[in-house]
């Protein structure tokens, strides 16, 4: 196991930090979303115990599911520099936007 220094602490955490928000974010929409149609058809029977299940399931399936593709893609991006210790080339590009490089 190596030692991560200080500044790659410091990114993980704040990766942790921006899933979990947005998944906070992302979930409470969800759970909106699935419960809204009930609130604007209800004719002052409110929202049934069904509905809610079903909302509250959906919302952590969104939740859980935006943790996981934040920090796989932080991790893999990780990985993805560590190649030979070096970083990836990437393709240039070109000189002006929209226009295309010569060799194209």
């Amino acid at each position: 196991m190596e030692h991560r220094s200080q500044a790659e602490r410091d990114a993980v955490t704040v990766e942790i930090g921006f899933a979990v928000l947005t998944g906070a974010l992302l979930a409470g929409a969800a759970f909106v979303a699935v419960c809204a149609p009930a609130f604007l058809m209800a004719s002052g029977g409110g929202v049934g115990p069904g509905l809610l299940l079903a909302a509250t399931v959906v919302a952590g399936l969104v939740f859980v599911g935006r943790v996981v593709d934040v920090l796989w893609r932080f991790g893999r991006r990780a990985t993805e520099r560590e190649v030979d210790g070096r970083v990836p080339v990437l393709p240039d590009q070109p000189s002006q936007p929209g226009r295309t490089s010569p060799d194209s």
